[in-house]
């Protein structure tokens, strides 16, 4: 049994785009994390989701957890907590290259197989209207690094160097290193 252990709706696309079936049960892990380093932050946050999952499934399941982090000038940028903490967040993004990690890791027969993927996003020059107007929509507001590359916040990127999936929350390393551990990929 293949799990995703995330409510993502994102993620839970992304890997239904490569794989068959698989079930999501959201973690239940704490996310508060004290690392300062974005790559070892969201490693051990998607390691604490797979293995909380996988306590509750057992052994036979195998567990994908993952968690994406914004940063700039080695600071992570999380999801905003008002309107304002999202303004801020877009206004220092603007005109700027920051990265976009994902940190993943899948327990498969009782082992971990983690890593992290980080891609490089450059931000088009931003002026206040239109980071009030994408307020206005709330799509920043659930968003590590306020915003979303695959909806109305695509519209900022001047570019992306590295995995496009790894900035919407779901690099391909994940999937490659399923087909690796003898998932069926691309087959329906």
């Amino acid at each position: 049994m293949l799990v995703l252990a995330s409510g993502s709706p994102r993620r839970r696309e992304i890997l239904g785009r490569f794989v068959g079936e698989f079930e999501v049960v959201p973690s239940a892990a704490e996310e508060s994390c004290s690392i300062t380093d974005p790559v070892e932050h969201a490693k051990e946050l998607a390691r604490r989701k797979a293995r909380e999952v996988h306590r509750r499934l057992g052994k036979n399941a195998t567990v994908i957890g993952a968690d994406t982090v914004v940063s700039i000038d080695g600071r992570i940028l999380g999801k905003p907590g008002d309107e304002e903490e999202a303004f801020g967040m877009l206004k220092t993004l603007s005109g700027r290259v920051h990265r976009v990690t994902t940190g993943y890791c899948i327990i498969h027969r009782g082992e971990e197989h983690c890593g992290a993927v980080v891609t490089e996003v450059k931000f088009r020059e931003l002026d206040e209207g239109i980071i009030r107007a994408y307020i206005e929509t709330g799509e920043p507001m659930d968003k590590a690094g306020a915003y979303g590359i695959q909806g109305l916040g695509g519209l900022f990127v001047e570019w992306v160097r590295g995995d496009y999936y790894n900035v919407v929350g779901f690099p391909m390393e994940i999937i490659w290193k399923l087909r690796e551990l003898g998932f069926r990929v691309l087959s329906k």
